[in-house]
């Protein structure tokens, strides 16, 4: 089912099942971040996150040149630098939603992956590329830094001097450089949608337990801002949550009775 899109909201909405497809509708602005784009995309990780019939959110980009360019510069062109401030600003609140939500969150990355749009694809929870995906933040090379999380993120995912050679080179990363490095989890197949292989790497997602999972993914969270021995006592707390759940009940009966789960998120 597609959902309308308007003009002022240049996302649109889709839903394969129990799995929920954004897809940034700007092909001939290789599906650069406008103002309108990061409204509709917070919109929408408000909306889903609070969906009890969505299990997981794609994030992926029209046709098969561009993730996302990163940001709208035609739009950036009549800014001052107290307007850039507000706009970068909106990274944070907009991109919030869905960098916290409580399902997983994937990018289905179809082309390249630049500037703002990497740091897009860096706040989902996992990333699949196309096979002739290229991922950059080349920030450096225009006088400024990433400013939408990229040097908090990336550090995290590829380690500290990779996330150094990427920013302080401007480097770019092919799809068989970003899986060695980390950066992405897998490749499409070549000849293959990568939406279409990611809706598949997500079937466990869509048919697993979406108490479990959200509490996998706050105690993971939360493990880079505590220390370990915290950490170990926020995955206790977390536990707990999934211990007091229906679904677990349901995969225990399912074990004895040598079926597949069905899991409802009570």
């Amino acid at each position: 089912m597609r959902l309308p899109m308007s003009e002022d909201a240049p996302v649109s909405l889709t839903r394969h099942g129990r799995i929920a497809v954004l897809t940034i509708e700007r092909a001939e602005r290789m599906n650069a971040l406008s103002r309108a784009t990061l409204f509709a995309l917070g919109r929408y990780g408000r909306e889903l996150g609070a969906d009890p019939e969505v299990r997981a959110i794609v994030i992926t980009g029209a046709g098969e040149k561009a993730f996302c360019a990163g940001a709208d510069l035609k739009e950036r062109q009549g800014m001052s630098e107290n307007d850039v401030r507000v706009q970068v600003g909106l990274y944070r609140t907009e991109l919030g939603p869905l960098d916290k939500c409580p399902k997983p969150v994937v990018a289905a990355i179809n082309g390249v992956a630049f500037g703002g749009g990497l740091e897009l694809a860096l706040v989902c929870d996992l990333r699949v590329a196309a096979p002739h995906a290229l991922f950059a933040l080349p920030e450096t090379t225009l006088g400024i830094i990433p400013g939408a999380g990229g040097t908090q993120r990336l550090p995290r995912i590829v380690g500290e001097a990779r996330a150094k050679e990427m920013i302080l080179l401007g480097r770019r990363l092919d799809a068989r450089e970003a899986l060695a490095w980390g950066l992405v989890n897998r490749i499409a197949p070549e000849g293959t949608s990568v939406l279409d292989d990611t809706l598949a790497f997500l079937q466990p997602i869509a048919d697993g337990a979406p108490i479990a999972q959200a509490a996998a993914l706050a105690a993971i969270d939360a493990s880079f801002d505590v220390t370990l021995d915290q950490g170990l006592a926020l995955e206790r707390v977390f536990y707990d949550e999934t211990l007091r759940s229906e679904d677990r009940l349901e995969a225990l009966r399912a074990f004895a009775e040598k079926r597949k789960p069905q899991f409802a998120g009570k």
